[in-house]
């Protein structure tokens, strides 16, 4: 609703047929998530309340917000490239199919009932997998980095070194994808349920890890040519909307087109 508001006043506002194209085309994204957020809102899950009054679940509400304040920060950080039009395509793809990727892994079921094939049901918390590789990845890429770290990563994020990336995307895999294999293994009754196998669990930790790095340069990348420290001041101290998520934009899709390929 912040976003649909801010790009609807930007055809307005534009001095050149650029970038009031600009400001069509991300005005254009929103009733299709609208649209999106009624249809999953026929599907009852548990939210009541919230659905009759706000007409969606929970889940899709938070991730048009999210989505919202990321796209008003991309928007104004490709604003004052030459080739803005094209970074706003660009957008569309890298934040709304993130955002989308995002919901689908909130349905994708993590385990099967092996005689009927059947989803198994309750288990629709895979995005908080992603979300613990991202958090558990910049926590122990900042302290492995601040201990040993010498070799800089990138001219692009000056503070990222190769010690504490490599020692963030090891420990990942080993705390992330080893907790989910343990918890998820024990918690399901021998014979009745079958868990996602032991190796896929380590995979999906490591791509997430390496693709949530890229995510951050990219999206450091993005600032240094636009010439600004933070992405925006929704979150004071935070550096904005999308510093917070770089990393799972990137890192969601990622995961999403693994799963879709060994489960396929």
């Amino acid at each position: 609703m912040i976003c649909r508001c801010r790009v609807i006043r930007l055809p307005r506002a534009c001095r050149n047929s650029a970038n009031r194209s600009r400001g069509v085309i991300a005005t254009s994204t929103f009733p299709s998530e609208k649209s999106a957020a009624v249809a999953i809102a026929e599907e009852p899950r548990g939210f009541p309340d919230i659905e009759a009054i706000l007409g969606c679940t929970p889940v899709w509400l938070l991730v048009l917000v999210l989505h919202a304040g990321c796209w008003v920060e991309y928007e104004r950080i490709v604003a004052s490239f030459k080739n803005s039009f094209l970074f706003i395509l660009f957008g569309l793809v890298y934040l709304t199919a993130s955002w989308f990727f995002f919901l689908e892994l909130h349905q994708h079921p993590l385990l099967m009932v092996p005689e009927s094939g059947v989803p198994a049901p309750n288990w629709e918390q895979f995005p908080f997998f992603i979300l613990l590789c991202m958090w558990i990845n910049d926590t122990m890429a900042y302290i492995v980095g601040s201990l040993i770290g010498k070799t800089p990563l990138s001219p692009i994020s000056p503070k990222k070194t190769w010690e504490g990336t490599l020692g963030g995307i090891v420990l990942t895999v080993l705390l992330v994808g080893g907790g989910a294999n343990y918890l998820l293994g024990s918690l399901i009754p021998v014979g009745k349920m079958e868990p996602l196998l032991s190796a896929h669990w380590y995979v999906l930790a490591l791509l997430a890890a390496i693709a949530g790095t890229w995510g951050d340069l990219l999206e450091s990348k993005f600032k240094r040519v636009a010439g600004i420290k933070d992405s925006g001041t929704i979150l004071p101290g935070h550096g904005g909307f999308l510093d917070r998520f770089d990393s799972l934009l990137v890192a969601t899709p990622v995961c999403w087109i693994y799963l879709k390929l060994i489960l396929a």
